[in-house]
Order: C-alpha cells, then sequence, then structure tokens
C-alpha cells in the first residue's frame, strides 16, 4: 500500500471515527493491533477488543476535527481534537502499518489550559 491509500484510508478512518460507525472506523486496523494510551498505562490487544472499548465508552463524542495528518512510510501521525461531554481532548495519534493495515498505534490525551499572561507579548492566538 503507498502513501496516497494510506493517506485516503486515515481520512476514512477519521471520517467514521467522528460520524460513529465502528465498523468502518476499525477496518483499518489488523486482527492482531495494539493501541496503547500511556497516559493512562493501558495497552488494548486485538481490533476487537479497540472496537469494543470504543463502542462501551459512556461518553459519545460531540465533535470531532482533524487538524493534519502526516506521515510516510508506515508511520503516520494525526493531530485532531475530540469533544467529550463538551470538553475538548486535544490528541495525537501514532500508527504504525504493516501490509496496509495498523498494527499499533499510541494516542496521547490533553487537556487545553489557560495561557499565562506572563508570555502574553511574544504569542499570537490559533485560529
Amino acid at each position: 500500500m503507498g502513501e496516497e491509500e494510506i493517506r485516503a484510508a486515515l481520512e476514512a478512518h477519521w471520517r467514521a471515527s467522528a460520524s460513529g460507525d465502528l465498523e468502518a472506523e476499525h477496518a483499518i486496523y489488523a486482527d492482531d493491533a495494539v493501541c496503547d494510551y500511556p497516559q493512562s498505562g493501558e495497552r488494548i490487544f486485538g481490533r476487537k477488543n479497540l472496537q469494543a472499548l470504543r463502542g462501551h465508552h459512556p461518553g459519545k463524542p460531540s465533535g470531532f476535527e482533524v487538524r493534519r495528518i502526516v506521515g510516510r512510510g508506515d508511520v503516520w501521525v494525526t493531530e485532531y481534537t475530540i469533544v467529550y461531554q463538551g470538553k475538548p481532548a486535544y490528541t495525537v495519534s501514532i500508527m504504525e502499518f504493516r501490509d496496509g493495515k495498523v498494527v499499533h498505534e499510541t494516542q496521547y490525551f490533553a487537556e487545553g489550559f489557560e495561557a499565562p499572561e506572563w508570555r502574553r507579548e511574544w504569542v499570537g492566538r490559533m485560529g
């Protein structure tokens, strides 16, 4: 699978994730894929477990926006924002591909914070 096909698969994956289509969302994963959540120390083994976990999330996302997708070869990174119960989570997903499927994903989640006043003169605001 070439880079154009991987990008198209990622775009379809994120669209399906945003719309809540669990089947299409998880089609990108190999059956034996592993997904890590370093901040909680959790590791999910297998596409079926990952799909079941996400399907049972008590706070379904109410917003989803991909900011950018970058990658080359078998490693791709997506930066996006997902809104759970009115609170945005700024998220980075690192996906590793083998034979056109994701075999390993690591997701980092971060909450927003107020910018400190002391650095105001050196920064602008993001759109």
